[in-house]
């Protein structure tokens, strides 16, 4: 991708942010398709704490820019303002009142007329809570001892059920929260919340992320064939992200049995990347070497069940906070580390470069293989398999 260019966002470009970004897409996902940084991106989406805005629209009443450029027109024809109303179908003192704030005859511009009234028309609403300080105090007491939102919300309508003024939604409570800018509740607040969220996600990514671990039909690694526990057969593989600065990730791969390394080069972390990077690596293995892959309950994998017909290989997901379920895999990160040390960024490295460092592993002589290399051990596992 060529250069970035910090600049503000168009309204066009804010449009497809907000439109991709209710659809659940990553922020590193939308910077691609609109070419801006994610920086940017993700400033202007946590500015309004995660909620799409609310489409501009024009009061019924207002005049519009053809109306305008009729009344400029009209100006320059040196009609009268009667003339000019009628015209319209609009009192003379609404012509007046047009021509007074933006210049008289002389100055008149339509196109910039009508530009300083759309900006004029930026009138947002105070807040239920900015409205009701008592309320305000209430809930922020509430949240300080933390209760939830929706808690909150029930609660104040059983202590106060004859009082329409103790009255707020639990979404209103949280855009208040998320949208620091409205000025009513303490930014400290958020620390509070059992979520730990700082602004608010879409519905369709949450989905796809399947928070708190869980994966939608996932397969639990008690399941995994006995042969793939025992290392008897090659084939079955083990994986993981190594994460860098930055957002940034490398997908690791290990066969359990040789301990032989494949790396993969994942442009962000988001399941439907992840899933086509190590569809990728695996399709370049023979057959005899496409059994399973267990992971980590991660979000990453989410798309599984794209990467299992994909490829033709099961993927079986670990216990909750179980690492040592994969410990193969977990020993050869720790080795990784040597070339992808811990605060850099990994996003520089090429895939080239990344299967030369496979390779350099794969030719490492390992003493729990019997000082043997893992490219040994799984070249003589294909050869006796086939």
């Amino acid at each position: 991708m060529g250069q970035r260019v910090w600049r503000s966002l168009s309204a066009a470009e804010r449009k497809e942010l907000w439109e991709r970004w209710r659809a659940g897409e990553s922020i590193h996902g939308i910077a691609r398709v609109l070419g801006r940084h994610a920086n940017t991106l993700d400033a202007a989406v946590r500015r309004l704490g995660g909620y799409a805005p609310r489409l501009r629209r024009r009061s019924r009443l207002a005049l519009t820019l053809a109306e305008r450029e009729e009344i400029s027109r009209g100006i320059c024809a040196r009609h009268s303002l009667r003339r000019i109303a009628r015209a319209l179908q609009r009192p003379a003192s609404s012509i007046s009142r047009e021509l007074s704030r933006n210049g008289g005859r002389e100055r008149y511009r339509a196109a910039r007329a009508d530009g300083r009234a759309w900006e004029r028309a930026r009138r947002p609403q105070r807040c239920r809570l900015a409205c009701h300080p008592r309320l305000c105090a209430l809930v922020a007491q509430k949240l300080a001892l933390q209760w939830a939102p929706q808690q909150i919300s029930g609660w104040l309508v059983t202590q106060f059920p004859d009082d329409q003024s103790m009255r707020v939604s639990h979404e209103t409570i949280y855009k208040s929260l998320f949208i620091q800018a409205r000025g009513v509740l303490k930014k400290e607040l958020l620390a509070q919340l059992r979520s730990g969220r700082k602004m608010r996600q879409a519905r369709a990514g949450a989905r796809a992320r399947q928070g708190n671990g869980q994966i939608v039909q996932a397969i639990s690694i008690r399941e995994r064939p006995a042969e793939a526990a025992d290392r008897a057969v090659p084939g079955h593989w083990e994986g993981d992200l190594l994460a860098g600065t930055t957002r940034t990730h490398i997908a690791t791969l290990m066969e359990r049995r040789s301990r032989f390394v494949m790396l993969g080069k994942v442009p962000s972390r988001d399941s439907a990347t992840v899933v086509r990077a190590l569809s990728q690596r695996i399709l370049q293995l023979p057959t005899q070497l496409r059994r399973s892959l267990t992971w980590h309950r991660g979000a990453e994998l989410a798309y599984h069940q794209r990467f299992t017909v994909a490829t033709n290989v099961k993927v079986y997901f670990c216990d909750p906070h179980s690492p040592w379920q994969r410990g193969s895999n977990q020993n050869t990160n720790g080795l990784l580390r040597q070339y992808f040390p811990r605060g850099k960024s990994l996003a520089h490295y090429t895939q080239t470069q990344l299967d030369a460092i496979a390779l350099r592993l794969n030719q490492r002589l390992r003493q729990t293989l019997g000082f043997k290399t893992p490219a040994d051990i799984l070249n003589q596992s294909v050869a006796s398999t086939t």
